[in-house]
């Protein structure tokens, strides 16, 4: 009941005029970002956090949830009609909804994609509304060399999933904690890594390195891979709509994709993209239509487009109540929170519950507005496609620049700006993931303070790591995350080589 209460008292807050607005905003940013290849909600909302540093923070994170949920919901477009999926977790949207497609069943497609999106996008929420306070009362109760723990065991398990290998994963880690180590330790006020420049002192503000290695990297990156022949955009005739055999079809596989969404986006498992292979797997093995897989079946784009978007919900859990990003987005969304002056974890509940609230409230009435947005206005959305390419990311450029600037009013900050994203660019070009760099960047002073925090209350003693019955299962499952796939792998190769 509390949670209940809690929340209407966060419609309460979501429901005022300027703030319906900042939805709307949002919403339809993130429809046109997530339409838009290799642009994206991460992306777009690293570009809106120099912009929006004077919002109210409510007004801000509501908008900011919109740009979300929307680019999931506009990734299907791209996935269906270009066969391009703009996230990795869209892969099995374009494998399925293009073959629809291209029998003339794109509408089908993108309802099915849309309407899979608001069911899993509420039911997730709705998991989010009651899971969200029960985790935050735990973590409370959570001492510093266990939160300590976590926040590795957040490390190694997302360097671990992102990009095609762990080492490379690790690497970019460590790049990220580096980063956020620069400038003045405050407890002992030594500078660190400073070089002799006093614009370091104070370290890199986290804006700076965000924009730079995520979007003036990815823009660099992709520039440089444009095609100078358009693409084949497939012409969608009608809105998006569905008969009576494609709801058939589609009612259970978007709540199965529901089902193995929503947990994975909770724990730091890699987002998304497993939940989507899986859903099409389990899909696959349940159709009365197994023939049709591979040529466009819609069980194949209802149920991973359900479990993509159930978990984005389920990602905000750890996001909310622990402090703890799990995809790009989410990290970005920690930043966002950071230039608030804001904590993200249990405290936040306390501390902030109208912000908390209000936030999601808003997801529940961005899902109908994403409704609304995207069933109707489907043909509109297509056009978009056909934006020339060389305009769009010149656009974020100059946005990127502007918006960086006008933080600190520094020509040093662009200096660094070009610098991370030349690095950005570096990292795409030889396969380095750049998420786990960006939450280094953000996690690793955090993680700094709860190990000083635990060793101060420990007067020193190291063991308190172990002694700790949570820190040392926690840091077990750290050690098992890092070994066993070595030794799996080794014991395959090995195999292989007998074989």
């Amino acid at each position: 009941m509390d949670a209940l209460t809690s929340l209407f008292a966060g419609f309460e807050t979501a429901l005022t005029p300027l703030n319906l607005l900042w939805a709307l905003i949002g919403v339809t940013l993130g429809t046109l970002v997530g339409v838009l290849p290799g642009i994206g909600p991460a992306l777009t909302v690293a570009l809106l956090l120099p912009v929006t540093a004077k919002l109210p923070p409510v007004s801000a994170f509501i908008m900011f949830a919109g740009i979300y949920y929307g680019g999931m919901f506009g990734g299907s477009t791209t996935s269906i009609l270009l066969n391009t999926p703009g996230e990795s977790s869209s892969i099995i949207t374009a494998l399925e909804g293009n073959k629809m497609a291209r029998r003339g069943r794109a509408a089908a497609a993108l309802a099915t994609a849309a309407i899979g999106s608001f069911v899993a996008g509420t039911i997730g929420t709705i998991l989010l509304t009651f899971a969200a306070p029960a985790i935050a009362e735990i973590a409370v109760q959570i001492p510093p060399s266990a939160k300590f723990a976590l926040i590795m065991l957040a490390f190694v398990t997302i360097s671990a999933t992102f990009g095609g290998s762990p080492l490379r994963g690790l690497i970019s880690l460590f790049l990220g904690l580096a980063i956020g180590l620069i400038g003045t330790d405050l407890q002992s006020g030594q500078a660190r890594f400073t070089l002799g420049y006093p614009e370091l002192l104070d370290g890199i503000d986290f804006v700076t390195v965000v924009i730079g290695l995520f979007a003036i990297g990815e823009t660099l990156f992709v520039a440089s891979r444009l095609r100078k022949d358009k693409a084949s955009v497939i012409k969608l005739e009608g809105n998006a709509s569905m008969n009576r055999e494609d709801w058939r079809r589609s009612w259970k596989p978007w709540l199965r994709g529901t089902a193995l969404g929503f947990p994975f986006g909770a724990i730091p498992a890699g987002g998304a993209e497993i939940p989507t292979f899986l859903s099409y797997t389990l899909e696959k093995k349940l159709s009365k239509h197994p023939e049709e897989f591979g040529k466009g079946a819609i069980e194949g784009v209802a149920g991973p487009e359900a479990a993509n978007n159930a978990s984005a919900a389920g990602v905000l859990v750890p996001l909310l109540t622990l402090g703890l990003p799990t995809s790009a987005t989410a990290a970005i969304l920690l930043a966002a929170f950071q230039q608030y002056g804001l904590q993200p974890g249990p405290l936040l509940f306390v501390t902030s519950p109208e912000l908390v609230w209000g936030l999601i409230a808003s997801l529940y009435i961005g899902n109908v507005m994403l409704l609304a947005l995207n069933l109707p206005l489907a043909p509109v959305w297509a056009k978009l496609l056909l934006i020339p390419r060389p305009f769009l990311y010149a656009g974020i450029l100059v946005f990127s620049t502007v918006g960086v600037y006008s933080l600190n009013n520094s020509v040093f900050d662009l200096f660094l700006l070009a610098i991370f994203g030349v690095i950005g660019y570096g990292m795409r070009r030889f396969d380095f993931p750049v998420t786990p760099a960006i939450i280094g960047v953000i996690l690793g002073p955090v993680a700094e303070s709860q190990f000083r925090t635990a060793m101060q209350q420990s007067g020193g003693d190291m063991s308190v790591f172990v002694r700790q019955p949570l820190s040392a299962f926690i840091l077990l499952i750290v050690v098992a995350a890092l070994v066993v796939p070595q030794v799996l792998k080794a014991r395959a190769a090995r195999q292989g080589t007998v074989g």
